[in-house]
């Protein structure tokens, strides 16, 4: 029975409920240790549910994807009937098999679809205890499959502490656990054996302020200790002092069978009973323990009544004794599917360097890193470096640690690692230098001695080494440690530093400071990277210039400028994969278009480029020379590959580049669900950049569709202080939105304000800046502020010959229409109506209907205005569709109802997506794998549509016309 816990228990039943109903849910439980998590988790698998189970353990909190095992390892034989892509992945998590490390999200896809799988034939109750000790592996893909949950009736619940930085998990519901009310604490006090005095009872109310366990373990402490013991700790700390007293009470065979169950921390007592035996314990003496309330076992698991009991043992006991027990356990420990376990026992063993746990941990650290489990490796690189013997060693580890930390988007601890990396190496490059000094001194006097001349090659000092020897062997003494040392010295003078260290540091510390909002620094980082790297290594250098076209791309002309200079120098050879690529870049951070983006991704492709990965950036790139045709095509080849081969990781920027491409070209509805689904996806990943420049986005589909609310609120979030503020990535997109609602609302003051943030660099030579240059011209003009508006006009006239696209040149003509005098201001109307972009054809139709109702030339004006009623009404553009209505009214035209926009416009964004790909024939799994989605949530949203279009079944779905 739990005291005073109702509203918590109803919270839990409402969820299980749902799940009965088909409905999932997920819920994280903070608190305080000893607060009743645990009992409510205890709670929820008494109710009848099937439930699967794991929990952090404290021990396992570096081996990626520990956990994840325990709660998947009783339902392993559905794992084998995954979708194979989704098998691959999960069985090369935990080791198994021979498949290539797999996109972690695609992991958790692979969690969700697994999830779905144990629900189908009634609901599932997953259960995550101490969460806070969950390996970081294990976290990330519980939390992405447990905020894709929605109608699988799976339900999730996590027990974590409540400190900052214990197990965060945004975008899941959570309920804090206070203290026990004041009567329902008094009656937990009382369920307990000890009987105390009134004043002994309302000094424990009033000091455990409501916690359970201390309302249950501190009574007979407090008795033990007397009514004078005024003890000032914290109350956890106090609970485990409870803990420790009645270890302590215990024989001494119990306790070192309990410190090794406690060092080993998993529940499995087969390696426990093996390490405590050349100790001198076994399993009877684990009798004690239990009698005491400390454990339970049933002779195979050993389970810890409270996470503070095993802490109090741990920690309470002799550092030689937890010495010992963590060298019983790596001796106990001979398997190789526990092997980094067994290295991570090495290091608790260990009092200084020692080569035999550094090396054992390295190769955790390289096994970890293969299954993308980046968080464990990097502590056991790091953990590795600090065990070397050898300074060599120790800087090598350093440097995977650094590479690693950034791998996993640990930018600040990487730029740490590579701090300590680089004191390492100029260190040792000091005492090298010093060594080679003093070494040269002994020679030289030693060729003073033998009439000799000193050497200054390898080849000289080597033999000159020999006849020294031969020299001192004849006087009667040989030194070859001198002779040894001189030839190293030589060799390690003759070529380039071991794993050329500084390149490689370089880098990490570029990428660090890029990902901390200091893109000029990391800027030249990159740069001189790249020209240290371009003799010996001229791809190499090409790819990190590549990175260098993205960190220009926020300073300004003058580093789009080096990129482009820089690229051109670089000698790489035509099958190179990088070579097309760089050529692309070298044409678009100018502004050219040089050469055709499907020739150039065809090219890549064919010499070998990983795509999608080597290929994202062209898509950005093509924006800024116009040819968002191909970028649209592109994307969607490389996010159907993103999705073939689970690179999830990818899907955000291609799907943030195919939803600009969209409603270029005039499908904001499609645009809408490839940006939604973008957003969702880097929110589940942890991609600030793209939640930024995505929810920025957004705010400009909702700025076309006039919808104010949504407009502001994605704007404002996307320039967030958690994103950089004013100078977040998304900033541009962010101004242009609210600068194109002010205009569709007529407000121009206000528009002009925003787009005064698109005049200045980096927004300037944006895809943003460019496409509001238009916006510019038209604000000036009807402002009165020619000279800004013809500034604009050159602009978009440069960019429009640069890039040699229709649609720009017909963006110029309207352009010029603006600005024009009097007639002259039509031929350049007709020549902007040949861009045939839907949006832009209607705005120019509008203001070439306003300027001919000005003309009064009623009748032609009509048609024009008529025209851009009907695009707009498509388009869903509500204040541009408000204001031709209004024109026409003043041409005294009577306006009919909106325009229908489709079967599709009753649906959802996501319902938008299951639809269209059920009507091209893919199940449901096909469609759960590309959406990464459980394949029940895909049949739910379809059942949800089926009535909204009028349809009973997907075999009527493809009479439909669901284009936009």
């Amino acid at each position: 029975m739990l005291h005073g816990r109702e509203a918590e228990q109803a919270t839990i039943d409402d969820l299980l409920t749902g799940a009965r109903a088909g409905r999932s849910g997920a819920l994280v439980l903070r608190g305080e240790a000893g607060i009743g998590k645990s009992a409510l988790l205890n709670y929820a698998a008494a109710q009848g549910i099937p439930t699967v189970r794991s929990a952090g353990i404290e021990s396992e909190a570096e081996l990626p994807f520990a956990a994840l095992h325990l709660l998947v390892r009783p339902g392993m034989e559905l794992v084998r009937q995954l979708p194979p892509r989704q098998r691959d992945a999960m069985e090369a998590a935990f080791g198994l098999g021979d498949s290539a490390p797999a996109d972690r999200m695609l992991i958790g896809l692979a969690l969700l679809t697994l999830l779905a799988e144990e629900a189908s034939e009634g609901p599932l109750l997953c259960l995550i205890d101490d969460a806070h000790w969950l390996d970081r592996a294990t976290a990330e893909t519980l939390l992405f499959a447990a905020r894709r949950l929605d109608a699988e009736g799976v339900v999730m619940l996590f027990a974590t502490r409540s400190g900052p930085d214990d197990f965060p998990a945004p975008g899941l519901p959570e309920l804090a656990l206070s203290g026990l009310r004041a009567d329902a604490a008094a009656a937990l006090l009382d369920t307990g054996p000890t009987p105390l005095i009134p004043a002994m009872r309302y000094r424990l109310l009033a000091e455990s302020g409501g916690n359970p366990l201390a309302l249950l373990e501190l009574p007979s402490a407090v008795c033990e200790a007397g009514s004078d013991d005024l003890n000032p700790l914290p109350l956890t700390q106090r609970l485990q002092l409870a803990f420790h007293g009645r270890v302590a009470r215990l024989p001494v065979a119990t306790r070192t069978v309990l410190l090794v169950a406690a060092a080993a921390g998993a529940e499995d007592l087969a390696p426990v009973l093996r390490a405590a035996a050349t100790l001198g314990a076994a399993l009877p003496d684990l009798q004690s323990a239990e009698d005491e309330g400390l454990i339970s076992t049933d002779g195979q698991v050993l389970t810890w009544r409270h996470p503070l009991s095993r802490a109090a043992v741990y920690q309470g006991s002799a550092l030689s004794d937890r010495l010992a027990a963590h060298r019983a356990l790596a001796d106990a420990l001979t398997d190789d599917d526990v092997a980094d376990l067994r290295a991570w026992h090495l290091a608790c063993a260990a009092t200084g360097p020692d080569e035999q746990a550094a090396t054992a941990l390295e190769h955790t650290a390289s096994r970890a890193r293969h299954r993308n489990g980046f968080h464990g490796a990097v502590a056991a690189y790091d953990r590795a470096a600090a065990l070397s013997v050898d300074t060599g060693a120790r800087l090598r580890r350093l440097v995977l640690a650094a590479e690693t930390a950034t791998e996993a988007g640990l930018t600040d601890q990487a730029a740490h690692l590579a701090g300590r990396a680089t004191a390492l190496h100029v260190d040792a490059e000091a005492r090298l230098r010093k060594r080679a000094l003093t070494t040269a001194a002994a020679l030289t006097e030693q060729a003073a001695r033998t009439d000799q001349s000193v050497p200054t090659d390898k080849a000289a000092l080597t033999h000159q080494a020999a006849r020294t020897d031969a020299a001192r062997t004849k006087a009667g003494r040989t030194d070859a440690t001198l002779t040894e040392e001189s030839a190293r010295l030589a060799d390690r003078a003759a070529r380039p530093a071991e794993g050329d260290y500084d390149l490689r540091l370089e880098l990490v510390r570029a990428q660090a400071e890029f990902a901390a909002g200091k893109p000029g620094s990391a800027h030249r980082r990159f740069i001189a990277a790249a020209i240290a790297a371009r003799e010996t290594d001229p791809r190499g250098a090409a790819r990190i210039v590549t990175r260098a076209v993205h960190t220009a791309w926020y300073l300004g002309p003058a580093e789009l400028d080096e990129v482009a200079a820089l690229l051109t120098t670089l000698r790489l050879d035509e099958d190179d994969p990088i070579t097309p690529i760089a050529r692309y870049l070298t044409g678009s951070v100018s502004g050219h278009r040089t050469v055709d983006l499907r020739a150039a991704a065809a090219v890549a492709r064919a010499n070998g480029a990983d795509s999608p990965a080597d290929l994202v950036q062209l898509c950005g790139s093509g924006l800024v020379v116009g040819q968002d045709d191909q970028v649209g095509d592109l994307a969607d080849e490389l996010i159907g590959e993103s999705r073939e081969q689970g690179r999830i990781a990818l899907l955000a920027p291609l799907l943030f580049f195919r939803s600009e491409a969209a409603l270029f070209g005039g499908r904001p509805s499609e645009s809408r669900v490839a940006a939604e689904e973008g957003l969702r996806i880097a929110e589940d990943i942890g991609q600030p950049q793209w939640i930024s420049q995505i929810t920025a986005f957004l705010a400009y589909l909702a700025a076309v569709r006039g919808d104010e609310h949504s407009c502001r609120v994605h704007a404002w979030h996307a320039v967030a202080e958690e994103f950089g503020g004013a100078q977040s990535v998304g900033a541009p997109w962010a101004h242009a939105a609210l600068a194109l609602f002010e205009l569709g609302r007529g407000r121009l003051e206000q528009a002009r304000t925003e787009l005064e943030h698109m005049t200045v660099e980096p927004a300037r030579h944006h895809v943003s800046g460019l496409r509001t240059l238009v916006d510019q011209i038209e604000v000036a003009t009807r402002l009165g502020a020619t000279d800004q508006a013809t500034e604009a006009l050159a602009r978009l006239t440069a960019w429009s010959a640069r890039a040699g696209q229709d649609w720009i040149a017909a963006l110029a003509a309207r352009g010029s229409a603006l600005l024009a005098d009097g007639p002259e201001a039509e031929p350049h109307f007709l020549a902007a109506l040949a861009g045939n972009r839907p949006f832009d054809e209607a705005r120019t139709r509008l203001l070439y209907g306003e300027w001919l109702r000005r003309e009064k030339r009623k009748v032609d004006a009509r048609g024009q205005l008529e025209q851009a009623l009907d695009l707009f009404d498509r388009l869903d553009a509500t204040p541009w569709a408000e204001r031709t209505r209004t024109e026409l009214a003043a041409l005294g035209v009577g306006v009919g109802a909106k325009t229908s926009a489709g079967p599709l416009s009753v649906l959802t964004p996501q319902e938008t997506q299951i639809v269209r790909l059920a009507a091209q024939g893919l199940s449901n799994r096909e469609i759960a794998a590309r959406l990464v989605l459980s394949h029940r949530t895909v049949g739910h949203h379809l059942y949800k549509a089926y009535p909204k279009l009028g349809v009973l079944s997907r075999g009527e779905l493809s009479r439909l016309d669901l284009a936009e």
